[in-house]
């Protein structure tokens, strides 16, 4: 898994982040929905039950921009920053 500097850094990050979780949770759960449904309105922790669906479905979007939009960082790009952390923690 890549890490993008930046991403999930703003406002827009955190909406993509989102609509991306959303989507993937679209399409992997279809079927199951309407039950699914069902127990939640039943269930008196409403308020933590959206904090946690909110802080999962960033963690979904933030696993499926990574799966499918992110570039691997080129091999030599990650020698020269492990050099130059390496040169700056020598001192020299």
């Amino acid at each position: 898994m890549t890490k993008d500097a930046g991403r999930g850094a703003g406002p827009e990050g955190q909406a993509v982040l989102l609509v991306a979780g959303l989507a993937d949770l679209a399409v992997s759960t279809v079927g199951s929905v309407l039950g699914t449904v069902r127990g939640l309105l039943r269930r008196s922790d409403g308020v933590e039950l959206v904090a946690d669906a909110e802080h999962d479905l960033r963690a979904r979007g933030r696993l499926v921009l990574d799966r499918y939009a992110a570039t691997p960082p080129a091999h030599l790009e990650i020698l020269a920053r492990e050099a130059l952390a390496r040169k700056a923690v020598d001192g020299g």
